[in-house]
């Protein structure tokens, strides 16, 4: 892949792929780190990109891929220490209880099938379009849209219901 055409690929997707990868990742550093080695392969590849897909796409699925191996790796070193988490400037009270309905959206989140869990991500954490999410998963806007709304209503009863 020649220089220009690199640098018009990263200055077109870049933050639309770090939002994908953070509603992976959850994680700040590790989405850069898996951000800017999906955009080195994809640069540094020796196959050129087919156009079988949109780009977006295409480098969603080898971010996938590289978060995938990454939680393989870490699964290795489970022990590791926990990160102090940084100063927000909200109250203690304002923290505890967004700390709490959020642990509880995503305790939700990590008991829902597939593939209302990943597309509620994609749509509130990623901050994507339902057209981008269902180009990811090869179906269409409407699907996307059916399908993130299905996954509100079930967060919503089990909420509900704690």
């Amino acid at each position: 892949m020649d220089r220009n055409t690199a640098e018009k690929l990263y200055e077109a997707f870049y933050m639309k792929v770090f939002s994908y990868v953070m509603t992976l990742t959850s994680n700040r550093d590790d989405a850069m780190e898996i951000t800017q080695e999906t955009f080195y392969r994809a640069i540094s590849t020796t196959r050129e990109f087919r156009g079988e897909s949109e780009s977006y796409t295409w480098l969603c699925a080898i971010a996938k891929n590289l978060f995938i191996d990454e939680k393989r790796r870490q699964s290795r070193f489970e022990d590791a220490p926990l990160e102090e988490q940084p100063d927000t400037g909200k109250s203690v009270e304002e923290s505890l209880s967004d700390a709490d309905t959020s642990l509880r959206i995503h305790r939700i989140l990590h008991t829902m099938e597939e593939p209302y869990k990943e597309v509620f991500q994609l749509r509130v954490f990623g901050e994507l379009s339902f057209r981008e999410i269902g180009s990811i998963f090869g179906k269409t806007e409407t699907w996307a849209r059916v399908t993130y709304h299905r996954a509100k209503l079930v967060i919503k009863e089990r909420m509900e219901k704690s």
